[in-house]
C-alpha cells in the first residue's frame, strides 16, 4: 500500500492532493498541468514538497512534520522515464546489470532469467540503445528497474514519446509487469486507452487536487472528470476469449453475452479488458435487425447525463457490465428516452481498436 499526501506551490500553482494507492498498478489520470509528474518526483525524493506524508507499506519515505525524508537512493524505487535513458556505451546485459548494482544487499531481487523472459529481450543482450526501437529501450529500462529490486515502480508517461506502433508493442509487457512481477507500480497518463488496458486504481486529478479515484471502469464513465470530457467516455468490460473465426474475428463472452472483435492476440479460455469508446455505442428501443453491426447488448437505462453542449452520456446496464453510449440530446428527446427503459447498445465490431483490449 502506498499512502500519499502532499502540499506543495509553485508559482499560481497549487498541489494539494491526498490518496492511497492499494497493490496493483495506480494510475495518476488528469491533462497536462493537473500536478501527475510533481506527485511523482515527490514520491521519487526529487522534489521537496512543502508539506507531505508518503508512506510505502511500512517503510516512511517522507514526513515534513517529523522531519524524515529518505534520500532518492535510499527509497527502494525505480523511475522509468518518458526516454528509456539508457547508457549508450553498454550493451543491454549491462543496462540491465547497472540495475541490479543498484539493489541492497540481502533484498530480495528479480531473477535476471527471468525478467529477460519477462521482457522478451533475450535476443537484444548483445545490443547497444542505438540499436534499439523506441519501444525496446523502454523494455530494457523496465527490466533495469525491476532488477534494482525495488519496492515501487514509478512509471512517467512511458509511452507518450513513442508512436501508435511502439504503444501496441509495449503495452503488453506493461500487463505483464502489473500481473507477473508482484511489484507495486504508480503510472502517470493522460491516455483513457492505456488507463483502461493497465490500471488496478485510477487517481483522476484536476488542477492539483484529487477530484475522483476507484477502478478505471468507474472513473473512465464519468465526463467530468475525464481530461477530454466526454470525448474520452466509455465503458471497460471483462471478457473471455470463446474462439477465433476463419473471417478474421475474434468471439468473446462478456457475461454470457456474445462478443465479436477484430482478431485478438489470446488464447481461448484468456481473459480480457476491452474499452468501448461512448462514441462507439448507437441506442434502439428494439432489437435492431439488418444492421452490419455485430455487437448487441440488451440492457436498462441506469441514467442520462445531459453534457454542456448538445450531447448526453447514456449509461445502460447490460449483462456485459455498463455501457456507455454519447448522443445528442435530440436524439434522446425524439427517443424518448429515460431512466429505466429497456434498450439495446449496438457496437461495430471494427470500432473497437487493439489497443483497446488488453489482458484482464
Amino acid at each position: 500500500m502506498l499512502d500519499v499526501a502532499l502540499r506543495h506551490s509553485l508559482g499560481a500553482f497549487t498541489l494539494d492532493a491526498q490518496f492511497r494507492a492499494p497493490p496493483g498498478v495506480t494510475v495518476l489520470f488528469g491533462r497536462s498541468g493537473s500536478g501527475k509528474t510533481t506527485i511523482v518526483n515527490a514520491v521519487a525524493g526529487l522534489l521537496m514538497p512543502d508539506q507531505g506524508r508518503i508512506v510505502s507499506g511500512d517503510r516512511v519515505l517522507l514526513d515534513t512534520a517529523a522531519g524524515v525524508r529518505l534520500k532518492p537512493h535510499r527509497r527502494r524505487l525505480g523511475y522509468i522515464f518518458q526516454e528509456g535513458r539508457l547508457f549508450p556505451h553498454l550493451t543491454v546485459r549491462q543496462n540491465l546489470g547497472y540495475g541490479a548494482w543498484f539493489a541492497p544487499k540481502g533484498a530480495a531481487r528479480a531473477d535476471l532469467a527471468q525478467v529477460v523472459d519477462l521482457l522478451g529481450l533475450g535476443a537484444l543482450l548483445d545490443r547497444r540503445p542505438g540499436a534499439l526501437s523506441g519501444g525496446e529501450k523502454q523494455r530494457v529500462a523496465i527490466g533495469r528497474a525491476l532488477l534494482s529490486a525495488p519496492q515501487l515502480i514509478l512509471a512517467d508517461e512511458p509511452l507518450a514519446a513513442l508512436d501508435e506502433a511502439r504503444k501496441a508493442e509495449i503495452l503488453p509487457y506493461f500487463e505483464r509487469l502489473r500481473d507477473a512481477a508482484g511489484v507495486p507500480i504508480l503510472y502517470v497518463s493522460h491516455s483513457a486507452s492505456e488507463v483502461a488496458r493497465l490500471a488496478t486504481t485510477v487517481v483522476a486529478l484536476e488542477a492539483g487536487r484529487v477530484i475522483a479515484q476507484g477502478p478505471a471502469a468507474e472513473v473512465l464513465s464519468n465526463p467530468a472528470v475525464l481530461p477530454t470530457g466526454a470525448r474520452d467516455a466509455g465503458a471497460v468490460l471483462s471478457a473471455r476469449v470463446i474462439a477465433h473465426h476463419d473471417d478474421g474475428l475474434s468471439e468473446l463472452s462478456a457475461g454470457g453475452i456474445p462478443l465479436f472483435l477484430p482478431r485478438v492476440a489470446a488464447n481461448p479460455g484468456a481473459s480480457l479488458r476491452i474499452r468501448i469508446a461512448a462514441h462507439d455505442v448507437i441506442l434502439s428501443h428494439t432489437r435492431p435487425e439488418g444492421l452490419s453491426a455485430l455487437n448487441i447488448l440488451p440492457g436498462l437505462i441506469h441514467e442520462i447525463r445531459p453534457g454542456g453542449g448538445p450531447g448526453a452520456i447514456v449509461a445502460i446496464d447490460t449483462a456485459a457490465g455498463r455501457i456507455l453510449s454519447r448522443v445528442t440530446r435530440r436524439s434522446a428527446t425524439a427517443m424518448g428516452l429515460a431512466v429505466g427503459q429497456d434498450v439495446h447498445a449496438v457496437v461495430k465490431a471494427v470500432a473497437v481498436a487493439a489497443t483497446d483490449i488488453g489482458a484482464g
